[in-house]
Formats: structure tokens, sequence, C-alpha cells
């Protein structure tokens, strides 16, 4: 099925040059101009991924990137011409995915948004098989992972987590007790994708704040990294 791809810029040539690039990856490219036609195309269509410049009219794409999280769970690509960690670690905050500087090598970016529908597909595919061989019981777990929507739902009500989140907490969730590293959870996340291991470090405090004190599962180990524990602290 073919996936459409929201570019938002208010530089028309960096947009006719990401959407073209995206076309010829078989993608379906909708272009917008503002912050405010960003949200009123995604109100319109169907859109499978975002690419958000952050230096906007009428609404920059930070506060874009806020709203776009508060409603749907769809992944973001933050665009910026500024090269501060400190827009990195904001960008990730408020819900981004992923996070790229101007100028930008566009074969990185085409191959950065496959490489997401890529970790996707494979976790469809290792949930399923992994669902055939362990008859888990969801019903004593207050966390529900739904994988075909890339929904969580905790207590029956829905955790707004962006792709990547879902995507760290699903590997967490389907290996309980295990500690696994920052390194195996980057590669199993973001695979083949360019990045930083700092960027797990920010999901997962993202995670914890929206699970609450009341469901801390993922335990620290330190100089090691993380694992998912709920025994002691179902209700």
């Amino acid at each position: 099925m073919e996936k459409t791809v929201l570019v938002a810029d208010d530089d028309r040539d960096i947009v006719r040059l990401i959407s073209e690039s995206l076309k010829f990856e078989q993608f379906k490219a909708i272009p917008a101009y503002s912050g405010k036609e960003s949200l009123s195309l995604l109100k319109e269509n169907k859109i499978d991924f975002v690419i958000l410049d952050i230096m906007m009219p009428e609404m920059d794409g930070l506060e874009v990137c806020r709203k776009i999280r508060s409603e749907y769970n769809i992944p973001i690509l933050l665009l910026s011409a500024r090269n501060r960690d400190m827009d990195k670690v904001i960008g990730l905050e408020i819900g981004a995915d992923d996070y790229m500087t101007k100028p930008f090598s566009i074969q990185e970016l085409t191959s950065r948004i496959k490489a997401h529908f890529r970790k996707v597909n494979r976790l469809y595919q290792e949930w399923n098989s992994f669902l055939k061989e362990r008859d888990i019981p969801t019903s004593s777990s207050p966390l529900v992972l739904n994988d075909k929507t890339l929904e969580a739902f905790l207590n029956n009500q829905k955790l707004e987590l962006s792709t990547k989140e879902f995507l760290i907490l699903s590997f967490l969730k389907n290996h309980p007790n295990n500690v696994l590293s920052r390194e195996q959870i980057y590669d199993n996340v973001w695979g083949d994708e360019y990045g930083e291991l700092n960027t797990v470090t920010v999901h997962i405090k993202n995670i914890r704040k929206k699970l609450g004190r009341q469901y801390d599962f993922i335990k620290t180990v330190w100089g090691i990294g993380y694992k998912y524990v709920e025994d002691n602290v179902l209700t």
C-alpha cells in the first residue's frame, strides 16, 4: 500500500526537491508551506509520516509537533537549519521521532523514511511470531500494546506515544526481566538509521513520564541498560 508523507517547509524549493525524491521512491507526497496548513492537511488526509521544518511562519515546527503528537500517532522527522544539541533534545522531548539538520542529504532523508517503515513491518512480523510461540495473558497487565495500530493502552486509557516510543516500549515488554543495553535497543528500533545512543535515553525518559510513577515498568540497570519488570507494580 502506498504511504503518504506530509512535507512541511516554507521553502518551496526544498518541498519540491523532497516531494520529487519521495515520489521516485513510490511514496505519495503532500506539500505544506506553513504550520497551520500542515495541521489542516492532517485533518483532511491519511498521513503516514511527517517531515516538519522547525522555522516556519504563523506557527513554528515545534508547536506543530506538539499539536500533532497530542492528536496523532504519526512518526515525525524534524528539519532545522540550526545544528544545536538543545534543539534536538527539545524536538525529541516533545514527541519527534527523528531529527536532521540543513543542509541534508536527500538520499539519507529518504533512506531514514524507508528504514522506519521497514522497522514497523519487521515489528509486525516479530510480534505475530512471538504471539504464536507464547500464550501471553494480556488481561493480567494494565499495559496493552496493539502492534497493528501502534497504540498503547494503560488501564484502558490510550497513551499518546510517538512511533519510536512505542517501538522501544514494545521491544522491552517483549523481553521481560531481560537487561537490554542502549545499543540493543537502538539497533532494534532505529536499525540502519543514523543517530546517537543518547536518543534512547531521551525516549525512555518520555515513556516513563507518560506511564507515570505508579507504573514504573522500566528499570535502569546502571552501567548496562534497561529492563522491563511488571511483577512488583501490578494492581
